[in-house]
């Protein structure tokens, strides 16, 4: 399969690899995909620095009362085993060879409940970082789902000139939230008794008005992928405040105009 030609599925993968949950031989395929194909790299790169920039949005996070518990009861039955162990085996060694060491056997249990305090701390440290790392990676995963859901997933793009030419607005479509947002680039303000409004131009039929714009440099508008898919450009008309039926038509002049572009990976 050519994942250049299924953008939704790339980025599913490439999401799924920056979060280690792509694996075995699927893994290695995408990642040999990744080497040869530079479309490929550029989701894997984007997904594996989102999930990164998350490691500077997390707060510290302290572990329940409980974990402590565990914890402690886990050490302390460890040191326990390995004491017994170590008195055993020197019992055993002293009984064998009939020479038992300079302090006998509490001399041994001393010397291994020094390795077993070592062991002990470093075990204590290894559950802490692995609770740690669990309840960062669950803070993790929700804070990424969150910021994916707020993200504009732009699948539309149009730049709409005026007759000169020149950049005047600047127009992007996100279809997963139904929004258009739209920014002002070139220097042209309506009066105060006027308004702007944005139409979709299809290839058949007339113009099916998008909405009408207020005086801010930068708005959003919401709008249904419907009202877009198959458009192949749109454009912007004076109209009196407050805008006119969209059945009607714009009424006064066009003043930018632009095609509508879906972008491809």
């Amino acid at each position: 399969m050519n994942l250049i030609q299924h953008p939704e599925l790339l980025d599913r993968l490439a999401a799924a690899h920056a979060l280690g949950t792509l694996r075995g031989g699927a893994r290695r395929r995408f990642e040999a995909m990744a080497r040869e194909q530079a479309p490929v790299r550029a989701a894997a790169l984007v997904w594996q620095s989102r999930v990164a920039s998350m490691n500077e949005l997390q707060t510290p996070q302290q572990p329940a009362p409980a974990v402590w518990t565990r914890i402690e009861n886990l050490v302390q039955g460890e040191s326990q085993q390995q004491a017994m162990a170590a008195a055993r085996t020197a019992t055993a060694t002293a009984t064998a060879t009939g020479k038992p060491q300079p302090g006998g056997w509490l001399r041994s249990l001393a010397l291994w409940r020094g390795a077993t305090a070592a062991g002990a701390l470093a075990t204590v440290f290894a559950l802490v970082t692995a609770v740690g790392l669990r309840d960062n990676l669950g803070a993790q995963i929700n804070e990424l789902q969150a910021q994916l859901s707020a993200t504009p997933q732009i699948e539309y793009v149009a730049v709409l000139n005026d007759d000169q030419a020149s950049a005047s607005m600047l127009v992007t479509f996100d279809p997963k939230n139904g929004k258009l947002t739209l920014q002002r680039v070139g220097g042209f303000q309506e009066a105060s008794d006027k308004s702007l409004q944005l139409w979709a131009l299809p290839p058949s039929g007339g113009p099916r008005s998008l909405g009408v714009l207020s005086q801010e440099r930068l708005l959003q508008l919401t709008a249904g992928e419907g009202d877009v898919r198959e458009v192949p450009a749109l454009a912007i008309s004076l109209e009196p405040k407050g805008g006119v039926p969209s059945e009607r038509g714009p009424t006064g002049p066009v003043l930018f105009k632009g095609a509508l572009i879906q972008k491809m990976i």
